[in-house]
């Protein structure tokens, strides 16, 4: 297999991923739930295995080794892309593609492939672009949510390739979110001045140099002076903050 599997190099830069994206427990209720009664269900872009239910039987598909290597021993996954699946058409009750389509070479081809293959229903977890900038790190990184537009793809295109009838849901995300994706720290700003936590953040290398470093001088200046405080500090007890995150589901009629 010699096509590229993705927009971020995994194997270079993933190799403490798990540590830091680890599944929201919030979040993975809603992903299960939307799964239905599938039982055998194929995980695209899987990655470490963050959200995959354990209660059912999970054929994991991931291009990385760096990935693969990080998942537990017991579930592990076959070196595969989202845009050529090794399975046979309806072959599987359901399948999931979590905070991945983005990374996708070819978006239609990798959707299409998961309708082939899935005679249910089909869930994906992904971010809306329109929706990115109605937070803080606008004001300080307007270059990654830029960066971020452009790589995530329109919600209706991906609710269209995914069968006759679908549904498009926002999921709030907790203020305890466990998942480190940006957005989780909308009322923790300190984690974001942790390095480990941006290395698990892919948008981090779509930006120009200096952005970074100019983006943690500026928070870091922001939360000594107490002016982010002053200007966003309610949101340190919001429990819940809904922005970009999505959950679309299809089934094929």
């Amino acid at each position: 297999m010699t096509q590229s599997s993705g927009d971020f190099d995994y194997d270079a830069h993933g190799t403490r991923y798990a540590q830091v994206r680890r599944p929201d427990p919030q979040i993975e209720a809603s992903v299960h739930a939307a799964l239905g009664e599938a039982r055998t269900v194929v995980n695209v872009g899987a990655g470490a295995g963050s959200y995959e239910p354990s209660d059912r039987y999970i054929l994991a598909i991931e291009p990385s080794a760096a990935m693969r290597s990080q998942r537990n021993s017991e579930r592990p996954a076959i070196v595969g892309f989202a845009d050529q699946l090794p399975l046979d058409d309806a072959s599987m009750d359901g399948g999931m593609a979590t905070l991945t389509v983005h990374q996708w070479p070819d978006l239609a081809r990798g959707l299409g492939e998961l309708r082939r293959v899935v005679r249910g229903p089909v869930v994906i977890l992904t971010f809306d672009r329109d929706a990115l900038d109605g937070w803080w790190l606008n004001d300080y990184a307007p270059e990654l949510i830029a960066a971020e537009r452009k790589r995530y793809p329109d919600i209706a295109v991906i609710a269209q390739a995914l069968g006759a009838r679908t549904e498009v849901r926002k999921i709030p995300i907790p203020l305890n979110c466990a998942d480190g994706f940006s957005e989780a720290f909308y009322g923790r700003p300190e984690k974001m001045l942790e390095p480990s936590v941006r290395r698990a953040q892919s948008a981090w290398g779509f930006v120009e140099a200096g952005v970074e470093a100019r983006f943690e001088a500026a928070l870091r200046a922001d939360l000594a002076s107490g002016l982010w405080d002053q200007r966003y500090g309610a949101l340190r007890r919001q429990p819940s903050f809904e922005g970009s995150l999505r959950l679309i589901t299809g089934w094929r009629t």
